[in-house]
């Protein structure tokens, strides 16, 4: 490797990587806070999983309008302000979230945990449009492997917050406000680490590729697929009627239209934005679940290890990304191909678990096979459209992200409201009828299903001496995680088809080969919409 490679394009390449870096953790860390303390919510609060999965899509919806909104603006305000702005959001959502308190109404605590948890993907959206782009600016020759070390930092927060909910968790642990809090710690290094540094252009802004032309390979199939995933999120998180969500969907669509000179887009960029929501849905919907339903299954303190372990082993293989590459001879997309397989295996293993050994090396393989999606998903499009600035990356990192908040939390939790219910209503429809919740859980076009209360839930899975009722309703939940994620296996499925098309596809022309915008004026003209 050169040394052009390693220290990137600007004398303060590494400084930035490392401060894209902590902004990363921070969010990592209140991620993996949340999801240890579930648990605690549905007990104090009497939420249901589909409402305890609502709450955790909020920390992606809203990550997907700051960094689609970011990475069109960011060329023309400047790095610095946005990290500005994500400081501030990232203050606010800890004073809105510790709003919620015990005695409250339900539907007011879960007010206060939603929109909290909105405003904290509002900053980590704001950060990504920044750090995304940065990076693969900065690092043009080796986009895949430092876009890999940038997003280390996730798993690492992971590992972090797993380790907070492990050790201040717990009876007579600290409380879930001040496990939550510690995420302030990596804002405030993050703020001092981008003080006062110089920012490069974008390789698009910097050789005057307008904003219209940036979004011309996004297009109008691009769009849509944001604008449907926009859709879902008016009316199911903010509530509109159905006619209304789609008429602001396709109003989205016909500025991008005029703005572009409705230009229909890359069908390969269509094709990357499509594989990226199932990306969001499996990886970070699933992270937002795992820990609840392996400790479910097995106990809540393994379920904490777990968590821990396979967010350490993602942490350490994302610094691998490009011996991998090399070693193996393979493109990101061939990469891609065998994380999926492995993420099918993994999961349907998952599934099975009885010991922590066996969950140990089920999760083990699901983690290999999860941990280079994400990056290796945004180095792609780096690598083909360069001429797409900040734009396609920060589009599809909300694409990702939103799937995650509307498709891959809520359709996890009401998987597991589904199973439940039906083994215990199927078997035990007496106790069902006294265990079931007030409300029903719903998902797209999924029939309605009422799952079971949380609190009840909870008394009966902690109950130190259970009786018979109580010891059937823990074992219809772990039923219910068990199918949920055989369910969720599915995804990953899809993913492994369509990274073997595209790997045929660019076997039909030649390889795959990242393109710079010269090479893109000298093949296809300057913004030319199609692909072959």
């Amino acid at each position: 490797m050169s040394n052009d490679t390693d220290n990137g394009i600007a004398p303060n390449a590494n400084r930035l990587l490392w401060a894209g870096f902590l902004a990363i953790l921070a969010a990592g860390i209140g991620f993996g806070v949340r999801g240890g303390i579930l648990a605690n919510w549905a007990a104090d609060f009497g939420f249901t999983g589909a409402q305890l999965g609502a709450i955790g899509g909020a920390g992606f919806t809203g990550f997907c309008f700051s960094i689609i909104i970011g990475g069109m603006i960011v060329d023309k305000i400047g790095y610095g302000k946005l990290v500005l702005a994500a400081f501030v959001f990232h203050v606010a959502s800890a004073l809105v979230t510790f709003g919620a308190t015990g005695g409250q109404e339900q539907m007011t605590a879960y007010r206060f945990l939603y929109w909290g948890t909105f405003i904290f993907a509002l900053a980590n959206g704001t950060l990504e449009a920044v750090a995304n782009p940065l990076v693969s600016t900065l690092f043009p020759k080796n986009r895949t492997h430092y876009l890999n070390i940038l997003h280390a930092s996730w798993p690492a927060g992971l590992v972090i917050g797993g380790l907070i909910g492990w050790t201040m968790g717990g009876e007579g642990g600290f409380s879930w406000k001040i496990q939550l809090g510690l995420f302030l710690i990596p804002t405030i290094l993050y703020g001092v680490a981008f003080m006062g540094q110089k920012f490069p252009q974008s390789e698009a802004a910097a050789k005057g590729i307008k904003f219209a032309g940036m979004f011309k390979d996004v297009g109008i199939l691009g769009s849509a697929v944001a604008a449907y995933l926009l859709v879902l999120f008016f009316s199911g998180a903010i509530g509109l009627p159905g006619a209304v969500s789609w008429i602001i969907g396709g109003i989205l669509l016909v500025v991008v239209g005029v703005m572009t000179g409705f230009s229909i887009g890359s069908f390969l960029l269509f094709v990357l934005f499509v594989t990226h929501a199932l990306v969001g849905a499996v990886e970070l919907g699933t992270d937002g679940w795992i820990q609840n339903i392996t400790g479910n299954i097995l106990t809540p303190a393994q379920g904490k290890i777990l968590f821990v372990f396979t967010s350490l082993l993602m942490f350490t293989l994302r610094f691998c990304a490009h011996w991998i590459e090399k070693t193996l001879k393979i493109s990101p997309i061939g990469l891609l191909l065998i994380c999926s397989v492995l993420a099918v295996v993994g999961l349907q293993m998952v599934s099975g678990i009885t010991t922590f050994v066996g969950a140990m090396v089920a999760l083990a393989i699901y983690a290999v096979g999860k941990t280079f999606f994400w990056p290796t998903m945004l180095a792609v499009v780096g690598d083909r459209f360069p001429q797409t600035g900040a734009i396609a990356m920060s589009i599809m990192g909300g694409i990702g992200m939103m799937s995650a908040g509307m498709l891959g939390g809520p359709g996890l939790g009401y998987a597991k409201d589904r199973y439940t219910a039906e083994h215990l209503e199927q078997n035990n429809p007496a106790i069902y009828e006294a265990y079931k919740a007030d409300t029903s859980s719903s998902f797209t076009v999924f029939k309605e299903v009422t799952g079971l209360d949380g609190t009840k839930l909870s008394d009966a899975q902690t109950a130190e001496s259970p009786t018979p009722d109580q010891v059937l309703v823990a074992e219809a939940s772990i039923v219910g995680d068990r199918r949920t994620l055989k369910a969720d296996s599915f995804i990953p499925l899809s993913m492994a088809v369509i990274y073997l098309l595209l790997m045929l596809y660019f076997k039909s022309i030649g390889g795959y080969k990242p393109k710079s915008i010269e090479t893109e004026r000298a093949t296809d003209g300057v913004n030319a919409p199609m692909e072959a």
